[in-house]
C-alpha cells in the first residue's frame, strides 16, 4: 500500500475503498500501513533494480502490497530466530555451551539454572569422596573414553573422522592412573550398571543419530576440561594426598587443543539444517544425565 503511495504521490489513494478490497486478505489482516511503510524504501529500490522505473509505476497495487509484505515477514522471521538461539552468532558450539550451562546449579556455574536435587550437583567442594566410589568413577569413565575413540575411528558418519588425534583423549591417561592404583594395592573394579549404561548407548546414537551423538562428545571433552578438572583437584585434595593423576593432564596447551575441536565441531554443524542442529541440542538434558550416574559414583 505504502510503496504505491510513494509512486503516485497521491495520499488519498490510500484512502480509496477500491484500492483496500485490491489489497490480499492475508495483507489486510496481518500488516497496517506502519508495517509496510518500514519497508517501502527498500523495496521500490528492488523492484526498480530488477523491473525498471516506469514498469513498477504500471504495476498493479497488490504487487507492490505483496511485495512490502514479503520483505516484511522475512525480517520477522530472521529477527525470531536470533532470539530463539542465544550464541548461534558466534558458532554452534557456543549454542550447545549456552544449553549446556543453564542445566548447572548455581553452585556450579554463575549461568546455572537448575535446583541441585543430588550431591553430585553441588559445589565439588562439599563433597566427600572415597576411594572406592572414586575408583569406580575412573573405571566407568575409562569405558566412556574408550567407546569414543573407538567410534571416532570406525568413522560410521565420515565426519566422525575429524575427531581423531585432538589431543583431548583420556583413555591413555585413565589406564596409567588405573595401574597406579593397583601398584598402591587396591583392587580394580569391573565397569558398573552407569558406564556400561552410557557405553551402549553412545555406541547407539553413533550409528543412528549422529547430531544426538556430537552433543555427548562435545558435552563429555568440555566438561572434563572444565568441571572435571575442579574434581580432580578436590579429590586429590581429600583422599589422595594432593597427587595429579593422569586423567588432569594434557600434552600441550589444553585451550588450543580446544579451540581445534571447537573449530572442527562448527565446520560439522554448518552442514546441518536449523532442525539438525535443535536436535543436538535437545540431547543435552540425556548427556548430563548419563553423565550425573558416572559422577554419583564418587560418592559410594
Amino acid at each position: 500500500m505504502v510503496s504505491l503511495i510513494s509512486i503516485s504521490q497521491s495520499q488519498p489513494h490510500f484512502r480509496n475503498s477500491q484500492f483496500k478490497q485490491s489489497i490480499p486478505q492475508a495483507v489486510s489482516s496481518s500488516f497496517t500501513p506502519g508495517d509496510l511503510n518500514l519497508k517501502s524504501t527498500m523495496v521500490l529500490a528492488n523492484l526498480r533494480a530488477s523491473f525498471g522505473a516506469r514498469e513498477v509505476i504500471k504495476m498493479p497495487m497488490k504487487v507492490v502490497a505483496a511485495a512490502a509484505v514479503e520483505a516484511s515477514t522475512s525480517t520477522t522471521e530472521a529477527e525470531k530466530q536470533k532470539k530463539r538461539y542465544p550464541g548461534e552468532q558466534k558458532g554452534f558450539v557456543e549454542e550447545m555451551r549456552f544449553v549446556a550451562m543453564k542445566l548447572h546449579t548455581k553452585e556450579q556455574a554463575r549461568e546455572g539454572e537448575k535446583v541441585a536435587e543430588g550431591p553430585e550437583e553441588q559445589s565439588p567442594a562439599k563433597w566427600e569422596p572415597t576411594i572406592d566410589g572414586y575408583l569406580k568413577f575412573l573405571v566407568d569413565s575409562k569405558l566412556v573414553f574408550q567407546t569414543l575413540e573407538l567410534i571416532v575411528e570406525k568413522a560410521a558418519v565420515p565426519y566422525y573422522a575429524e575427531f581423531r588425534n585432538t589431543g583431548l583423549e583420556r583413555l591413555q591417561a585413565l589406564e596409567r592412573d588405573l595401574e597406579w592404583f593397583k601398584e598402591q594395592g587396591h583392587g580394580i573394579p569391573e565397569p558398573s550398571t552407569p558406564g556400561r549404561t552410557y557405553a551402549s548407548y553412545l555406541e547407539e546414537l553413533s550409528e543412528k543419530d549422529p547430531q544426538a551423538f556430537i552433543c555427548h562428545f562435545y558435552n563429555i571433552y568440555f566438561a572434563h576440561s572444565a568441571g572435571g578438572r575442579m574434581i580432580g583437584k578436590m579429590v586429590a585434595e581429600k583422599i589422595l594426598d594432593k597427587k595429579q593423576l593422569e586423567l588432569y593432564k594434557w600434552d600441550g596447551d589444553l585451550s588450543q587443543l580446544l579451540q581445534n575441536v571447537r573449530d572442527k565441531l562448527n565446520k560439522v554443524a554448518q552442514t546441518w539444517t536449523r532442525e539438525e542442529k535443535n536436535h543436538c541440542l535437545e540431547e543435552t538434558e540425556k548427556s548430563f544425565k548419563y553423565s550425573g550416574g558416572i559422577l554419583r559414583l564418587i560418592f559410594t
